[in-house]
């Protein structure tokens, strides 16, 4: 796939008449040199398969196209763009386009093997979708992200820190999560409020099993929505003092300051 033979990204919008919906949290990405470097930090990808969500107009596409992943696949809810993103298929069966609502597809049905995902998220199901992917039965090889800058500091924050809470302890629990790129609202089509940031995760190969992810995000869901309460009342109806000295918690502390591991054993007593 040659990038350099097709219409810039501005002029395909306008060839199909194409605007960004607000109902859809779109804010589309139209630089290719801002699409590259997000291809490079999310691989080498070494012939492996990638998942992309939300692909809209494919700027991000076509940086994946000319990367070294092998077959793209992408999940669009809005058919609008259907059309435009077929006209990045060569025929050579890389390119994969699923008309879908990526909250409810399957992933690994769309491809088997060691899967990357990397994606511009539309920002009004970011957080779900990640919550999907990571505590449910589908965990890909690696996930480079787009995320309202908010929400990707929430990813990586450590305790005691504003921004720490369940996003962190659960993505922390399943991966290695760093903060690779941050980028103004101006890098967009059309700029959102925000700005925006991009994690890279990396599943552990200690990861918890699912069972254990589920009592965690009972517990973070307790100890948060409650953050500060101390973990005796905010546990309460999970047990409480007792639940916290099983798990070898200070029954005084609050959310905050339990670091991932606390909230593992906090996760692992509750069984």
């Amino acid at each position: 796939m040659r990038v350099t033979d097709l219409p810039s990204l501005r002029e395909s919008l306008d060839a199909h008449g194409l605007l960004a919906k607000k109902s859809f949290g779109q804010h589309f990405l139209l630089d290719l040199n801002v699409t590259r470097k997000i291809a490079r930090l999310a691989g080498p990808f070494e012939g492996r398969a990638v998942i992309e969500v939300g692909p809209g107009p494919g700027g991000l596409t076509r940086a994946l196209l000319e990367s070294d992943a092998g077959r793209v696949i992408l999940v669009e809810k809005d058919p609008r763009f259907v059309p435009m993103l077929t006209e990045l298929d060569d025929g050579s069966g890389r390119l994969t386009i699923v008309e879908a609502d990526a909250l409810k597809v399957d992933e690994a049905a769309l491809s088997d093997g060691p899967t990357h995902l990397v994606s511009n998220l539309p920002y009004n199901v970011g957080t779900p979708l990640l919550i999907k992917w990571l505590t449910g039965p589908w965990l890909p090889h690696a996930l480079t992200l787009m995320f309202q800058k908010e929400v990707a500091e929430r990813i990586v924050a450590a305790p005691d820190e504003d921004a720490y809470g369940r996003l962190a302890v659960i993505a922390q629990a399943v991966c290695e999560a760093r903060l690779v790129m941050h980028l103004p609202p101006a890098a967009f089509t059309p700029p959102p409020k925000v700005s925006s940031a991009v994690v890279h995760l990396i599943p552990r190969a200690d990861r918890p099993d699912r069972e254990t992810l589920k009592r965690l995000e009972r517990v973070t869901a307790a100890a948060f929505g409650q953050r500060r309460k101390m973990l005796r009342s905010s546990l309460k109806t999970l047990g409480g003092a007792a639940l916290c000295e099983t798990a070898g918690i200070e029954p005084d502390a609050r959310a905050e300051v339990i670091d991932g591991a606390g909230f593992l054993r906090l996760a692992r007593a509750l069984a």
